[in-house]
């Protein structure tokens, strides 16, 4: 396991609520935690009436162990909340959570070295029966989070709360590791379950069949999101359900590294729309992304989507819809028949907000969430900056945007 990942949870002492991070590596952890606090601050009004950038210790604290809880909920796999730590930190308050055990010790699969091997053999397991008994048995002991490996700690506590069998059944290979051993990034199925608590290789909505082959995805709209730069590239592609969370916050992905965007602008985020629906339902009979379907498929869709589906009108609407006779479907054809363009809801302007945790990659070495003023375009056409890796990202979600940062300085998606 790289050292990296053998620190704490620790705040940054310019921004109270914001995570950071020394070295490289747990990124993949650490974000996705960030990205839970910011989604309770931004759910409780509360919190930014109190002036967000000066809370507590105490409130942050809740926070973080909210976010922990929250993201061990959706890796629970139906048996126990399974949390690992060190035996020589396993005390326990008189007389509180009696109804835990403490019999079972951890055994990691591969332990590289001796030390790793004897880090390892301090550890044991506590089981816990739901995930109020997790936070207060956290709230008690807030300090453990927070010194050295405090941050696998918690890796190995999601991993064992999804149990083995679990995680067996949503990885595409078992054999691939969670963790690079070289570089220590963590893998998309690390990230996913991390983000939605399904450890999936793939990042589209739902399951798509590839010439036979099964690839398993995200499989309903996701509490945070996730962007990545790797989609301009082409070399995955990003489903509505993690495009379109249902709090506006996103986990963003260069090639290296993860940070977080998030607003306290709500309309930015929605459940699906008929039309976001009908468009995704489409799109899963074109696993190639062409923006076609085989006419044959046409009363499959409009079966799926509750549409009128019985053969003569079909048969009429497909002739309409492919009146060349070309044996196709195009996507725009469809939807402007039975989706006609929907009212845009999304504001036009909004405020945005970018965390970094990597102290070298933000400026002045200070870890501060950058504000950043967006406006989206009447145009449908994206103007990619090869060097702006932060806009290319976030075109991937809004192709018209437009950034002004109050800094005067691009945050770093590195």
């Amino acid at each position: 396991m790289e050292t990296s990942f053998f620190l704490g949870f620790r705040f940054s002492s310019d921004e109270p609520t914001a995570l950071i991070q020394n070295e490289g590596g747990p990124c993949a952890v650490i974000a996705p935690v960030q990205a839970y606090i910011l989604k309770s601050l931004i759910n409780d009004t509360s919190k930014k009436a109190l002036n967000w950038h000066e809370l507590e210790s105490e409130l942050v604290s809740k926070l973080l162990i909210r976010a922990l809880c929250e993201i061990l909920s959706q890796a629970y796999a139906g048996n126990k909340f399974i949390l690992v730590q060190l035996k020589e930190s396993e005390v326990l308050a008189q007389g509180a959570m009696s109804n835990l055990t403490r019999d079972q010790d951890f055994h990691p699969e591969n332990q590289p070295s001796s030390d790793h091997l004897y880090f390892h053999s301090q550890l044991r397991t506590l089981s816990f029966e739901s995930s109020e008994e997790v936070e207060a048995y956290y709230l008690e002991r807030i300090d453990m989070l927070r010194e050295t490996f405090g941050v696998l700690l918690f890796l190995y506590s999601v991993l064992c709360t999804k149990g083995v069998e679990a995680l067996h059944c949503e990885v595409t290979d078992p054999t691939e590791p969670f963790v690079d051993g070289e570089y220590g990034y963590g893998s998309q199925c690390l990230i996913n379950l991390m983000i939605t608590g399904r450890a999936v290789a793939h990042v589209w909505n739902y399951d798509q069949d590839i010439c036979g082959l099964k690839l398993k995805g995200i499989n309903q709209q996701s509490k945070v999101g996730f962007l990545t730069l790797l989609e301009h590239l082409r070399y995955c592609e990003v489903g509505s359900f993690l495009k379109n969370p249902i709090s506006p916050v996103w986990v963003l992905g260069s090639e290296t590294h993860l940070t977080v965007l998030f607003s306290f602008e709500k309309r930015l985020v929605s459940a699906e729309t008929p039309s976001e629906v009908a468009r995704r339902i489409f799109k899963s009979f074109d696993p190639e992304g062409n923006n076609f379907i085989a006419a044959d498929l046409l009363q499959d869709v409009m079966t799926m989507l509750d549409l009128v589906s019985e053969p003569e009108y079909v048969d009429i609407m497909r002739k309409k819809l492919d009146s060349e006779n070309l044996g196709i479907i195009l996507l725009s054809s469809f939807m402007e028949e039975f989706f006609p363009e929907e009212t845009v809801t999304i504001p036009d302007t909004f405020t945005v907000y970018h965390y970094n945790g990597l102290m070298r990659s933000c400026p002045n070495n200070k870890v501060l969430y950058q504000e950043g003023n967006a406006v989206l375009l009447e145009t449908h056409m994206s103007s990619v900056m090869e060097s702006n890796g932060m806009l290319t990202c976030l075109q991937t979600k809004w192709p018209s945007i437009e950034l002004q940062w109050l800094s005067g300085y691009t945050p770093s998606l590195n």
